[in-house]
């Protein structure tokens, strides 16, 4: 359940606790459920997790101030389960304007997650609009002064933008892992397999998140369901979607963003079982063969992710996609139209968009929502 982690020469479990997605009391993203979560993230670390992932903005109502997810880990890691793991958070790369700031914002997080030290520390989210200022604002020195005085243990990033500037990033500094997305509807997209290829030459340990694409490909159309019903080994989408990642040497820990305890319990069965280069031929042909019939009927590369969020007009784009790519990959049934109906009763439908395009400028995956909204319109309204 364990892989060496790049050059740190840690040892961290292939299955790692994402909390940006953990279960809520009712709509509000900071009202974590902590019974439940801390529940979960415990036995998680209890069956042998020992990678808990976090960030400055996770359940939080927007990008400019912090998150619950932090506070939520350092309460849940109180009683002994700090000891026993790797902790990781991000610097929020978007807030960043000068030197004194990155201080600033490790400082306070290290106060909110209750620690002396980040185990795994990242610059977060990564791409062609922020990386020129943090490199003028003195990145390196920042990350150099932070590891030296005992603040951080190591230095990566995460990533969501070309492979070529990805490849930039790796060489400019001595990164010690780096964090990107990946699966098997992914394999071209973003850093891709080439990135992570070029990560895993220079002994990068390497974190995959949005195995699961949010979800996406755990819900599946009856034609991908029919394909993968003809394995000699029958297996839900999701654990075909995380043994597809897993089967990649180059891959270090694989994070999940869970919100149930049956999802805690499955992802642990399989990532004890699963091995790199594991999954036969005959295996491999059946994801190739759902890759397939998923990229001919999704329409919009939304992940859930939520960095959209809020929209000053009230819609919930994650909502609004998800929904107009269920009409898509499930046989356009009636189901999307209403559940489409549903969520424009509590918040607002895509014809509210002002198109202040705020939301274009955190969307990782440069989704043109402004314009897919009036699709999502014109197909439910």
């Amino acid at each position: 359940m364990y892989r060496k982690f790049g050059k740190t020469n840690e040892m961290v479990s292939v299955l790692g606790f994402g909390c940006m997605r953990l279960p809520i009391i009712g709509s509000d993203p900071t009202n974590i459920d902590e019974d439940k979560a801390i529940s979960m993230v415990r036995h998680a670390i209890d069956a042998g997790v020992n990678y808990v992932d976090t960030a400055y903005p996770y359940h939080g109502t927007g990008f400019t101030h912090g998150g619950a997810s932090e506070p939520f880990v350092g309460k849940a890691l109180k009683d002994g389960y700090r000891e026993k793991v790797k902790l990781a958070t991000k610097l929020p790369s978007w807030l960043i304007k000068t030197r004194a700031d990155m201080d600033r914002y490790l400082n306070e997080q290290l106060e909110r997650l209750q620690t002396d030290s980040i185990d795994f520390y990242l610059v977060h989210s990564l791409n062609a609009g922020v990386w020129p200022v943090l490199k003028e604002a003195g990145i390196s020195e920042f990350l150099n002064q932070a590891l030296k005085d005992g603040r951080i243990k190591y230095a990566g990033f995460s990533f969501h933008d070309e492979k070529e500037l990805f490849k930039e990033i790796v060489d400019y500094y001595d990164w010690s892992f780096c964090q990107i997305q990946y699966n098997y509807l992914d394999e071209g997209y973003q850093a891709g397999k080439e990135g992570l290829e070029y990560a895993a030459k220079r002994d990068l340990g390497i974190v995959i998140m949005e195995p699961l694409r949010g979800g996406n490909i755990v819900n599946l159309p009856q034609e991908a369901k029919a394909v993968i019903d003809r394995a000699d080994i029958k297996r839900t989408p999701a654990e075909w979607g995380l043994r597809w990642v897993w089967n990649h040497p180059e891959v270090s820990v694989v994070l999940s963003g869970m919100t149930t305890m049956d999802q805690v319990t499955e992802n642990i069965k399989v990532a004890q079982e699963a091995q790199a280069n594991s999954l036969t031929p005959k295996e491999m042909g059946i994801i190739n063969e759902v890759k397939k019939i998923f990229t001919e009927r999704i329409k919009v590369n939304c992940t859930a992710c939520s960095y959209c969020m809020p929209c000053p007009a009230g819609i919930n784009i994650p909502m609004c996609f998800s929904t107009y790519n269920d009409h898509w990959v499930f046989d356009a049934t009636p189901a999307a139209k209403q559940r489409y109906g549903i969520v424009s009763k509590v918040s607002s439908p895509a014809s509210k968009c002002i198109e202040c395009g705020k939301c274009e400028s955190h969307c990782p995956q440069g989704i043109a929502i402004r314009e897919e909204l009036k699709n999502v319109k014109q197909l439910f309204e």
